[in-house]
């Protein structure tokens, strides 16, 4: 194959996947009212990103049943690369909510369609073109998914891909994860995590002992942390910047935490693009810039009812704000 013909290839390929668990949160509304909503840590993080612009990818698999169907759908919708979505003809991926504040979950599946992910089914070449790949999510409790990918990460890694992480504490999350917690730090750049975070995945409240630990897991990672209405922090080597929100009239938070870490890494693969190719030299990032950039998609987020990813003209226009 020829270098014109690789580089068309990857050209059409995605810039940005992420890859993991997409769900359908069976949230009680009442006392034997259910609603159904489709979602998924990795997949609100792949949404989100398109929505803003990136060539995006979800990796992972889901149902061939209605609850399938809609994931496919909303994916269409998100403008996803289709081709890195795998039906399988299992049951679906439950997330039972039934407590929402504070939210308490209950997840459905033994032997799920997600569990049937196969990372050797993605289109050729996927490898070469990527510049960032996302990991997280309750995808990484759940055997034999979580070993998969583990060991993706593990070769992404080994070729100089970027990867991002956010583990999203759920309370499946015990001291059997403390390993992958462990691991997945290390192989990433970066790592997104929130207070509640930090005490659910140490048990601890000594939250400041807890980002230590995590830091020190991987000391050349950036951690991300989100703080809530306090807004969010970057934590880079031995430097440290905090922006707090644009004023809003919040709607709904849920899926701002993916949309911040989304917005951050679009930030930087837009930073990378706009690098002179001829310098030869990696890019700086500019922290602040991209902290900025992410606060304001995670703001947008609130802004929208359910998890719904936010517009780049929302986030311009709450950039606007800052």
């Amino acid at each position: 194959m020829s270098e014109t013909t690789k580089s068309a290839q990857a050209a059409n390929l995605p810039q940005f996947i992420s890859a993991g668990e997409a769900l359908t949160d069976l949230i009680r509304t009442g006392e034997e009212q259910w609603l159904s909503k489709t979602g998924g840590s990795t997949w609100n993080v792949a949404r989100a990103a398109a929505s803003l612009g990136a060539s995006s990818a979800f990796a992972g698999a889901i149902s061939q049943d209605w609850f399938g169907d809609q994931l496919y759908a909303a994916s269409q919708e998100s403008g996803l690369d289709l081709r890195f979505l795998q039906r399988a003809a299992r049951s679906p991926l439950l997330a039972v909510v039934y407590e929402t504040t504070p939210p308490q979950y209950n997840f459905i599946g033994d032997n799920s369609a997600d569990l049937a992910f196969d990372p050797d089914l993605l289109p050729a070449g996927w490898q070469q073109a990527v510049q960032w790949v996302h990991f997280g999510g309750i995808s990484l409790t759940r055997a034999p998914l979580a070993g998969r990918l583990i060991e993706l990460a593990e070769d992404l890694h080994s070729r100089g891909v970027k990867i991002s992480y956010d583990p999203n504490f759920r309370n499946v999350m015990d001291q059997r994860y403390d390993s992958v917690l462990k691991k997945m730090a290390q192989l990433a750049d970066v790592i997104k995590v929130s207070d509640e975070d930090l005490a659910g995945l140490f048990r601890s409240d000594d939250t400041d002992a807890a980002l230590a630990t995590l830091r020190d897991f991987n000391p050349s990672a950036t951690i991300l942390l989100t703080l809530g209405s306090q807004g969010a922090a970057i934590h880079a080597g031995a430097e440290h910047w905090q922006v707090t929100p644009p004023p809003i009239t919040v709607v709904d938070t849920v899926g701002a935490g993916d949309a911040g870490i989304a917005g951050l890494i679009y930030s930087l693969i837009q930073e990378s693009s706009a690098a002179p190719a001829s310098s030869g030299q990696p890019v700086t990032p500019d922290w602040l810039q991209h902290l900025q950039f992410s606060v304001a998609c995670g703001s947008a987020a609130c802004l929208n009812a359910g998890a719904k990813p936010p517009q780049l003209a929302q986030v311009r226009a709450l950039l606007e704000k800052t």
